[in-house]
């Protein structure tokens, strides 16, 4: 590619950006986050509808000094987080600025995941019991947002696009979306509330949840068939393992992680490993490490292009096939960035 058409992509990616970062700071864009307290609660309402509510660094940089202010605060027992606009309770972090960011070496690639962890600690770390509300659409920085709580509660219409982590106590429930209003001002009356008062709270309205308790979890008949065929040392394992199977299932899995990125699965599954002995601050570590390897990298920006941009569903990954990502290379995504390490 020529220098020239390099630097006409260069400029286009920076007039994107100005363009996304002026959008973000206009007076007249809603607020996208609202802050409030309701009697002895805070409440945290993520309030761009029209995007999944999905979260951006003006967000975080508001949401982050409220909470610690909460947290301090004697006259607030208990914080809420909830989406607004009744589809999700947040869609993830805001891709497409940060792409164009990275696109041009624009801080705000760095700036965006490193206030975003800090945040995802402070709420982890917060001595105030912090409820999310997860109606809706979950995923990415949604769920950073609301598993890392103490309190998480769930609706059936809640979709998760990653796994849940076993950090507190986790609220399930069934066919009460119309219920969470109630839930939320029974929350907000409490008095002084311990942990266990919210618990109970939130038990009895988990024990009007049932109509579907007795549904069998929807993997259930794969289970066996997971454990041995993901138990391997490695992803070329893996691959071989389902290829080798032959079932439905096995084809299927294989069919869909060889469209995914091979160094993106390479990095996951080491990722997976690392992480279960960490505490959440040494996952978040190495999150940072791993994301700015990928705003290093090729894949993140080819990946958002083919799903988010042009839509081809077509992306071209470099290296394409998991024999050419190096164990190196691997090893360097992982690897201390010195004084630009995320600390908190």
């Amino acid at each position: 590619m020529s220098l020239t058409v390099l630097t006409s992509c260069r400029l286009r990616s920076l007039c994107r950006l100005q363009r996304i970062q002026g959008h973000m700071m206009s007076s007249h864009v809603e607020a996208g986050v609202l802050l409030e307290k309701v009697g002895r609660a805070g409440v945290i309402t993520l309030n761009r509808p029209k995007v999944l509510n999905a979260l951006n660094l003006p967000m975080i940089r508001q949401i982050y000094p409220q909470l610690k202010t909460w947290e301090n605060d004697t006259d607030t027992d208990l914080v809420i987080v909830k989406g607004a606009g009744g589809k999700a309770f947040c869609a993830g972090g805001d891709i497409r600025a940060v792409t164009e960011a990275g696109k041009v070496g624009d801080p705000l690639a760095q700036d965006f995941f490193r206030e975003e962890y800090i945040l995802n600690d402070a709420i982890g770390s917060c001595r105030k019991p912090y409820i999310a509300l997860i109606d809706g659409i979950t995923m990415g920085g949604g769920v950073g947002l609301s598993v890392h709580g103490r309190f998480r509660v769930a609706t059936e219409k809640t979709l998760f696009a990653m796994p849940e982590t076993a950090i507190g106590k986790t609220v399930l429930r069934n066919r009460v979306k119309k219920k969470i209003p109630e839930l939320e001002k029974e929350l907000v009356d409490l008095k002084s509330p311990s942990a266990e008062d919210i618990s109970r709270v939130l038990d009895t309205y988990q024990n009007q949840s049932r109509l579907d308790s007795e549904k069998p979890f929807a993997l259930h008949k794969h289970m066996s068939d997971i454990d041995r065929l993901f138990s391997s040392s490695s992803v070329e394992g893996i691959i071989q393992n389902l290829k080798a199977d032959g079932s439905e299932f096995a084809k299927k899995q294989a069919e869909t992680l060889s469209k995914m990125s091979p160094t993106s699965l390479k990095l996951t599954f080491r990722q997976l490993q690392e992480g279960a002995a960490l505490s959440l601050r040494d996952v978040l570590v190495m999150e940072y490490r791993l994301g700015q390897a990928c705003m290093r990298g090729c894949d993140f920006y080819e990946g958002v292009r083919a799903v988010l941009v042009d839509k081809d569903q077509s992306p071209k990954w470099s290296p394409s096939t998991l024999e050419e990502v190096s164990e190196q290379s691997v090893e360097q995504c992982f690897s201390s960035l010195g004084d630009k390490d995320l600390t908190f």
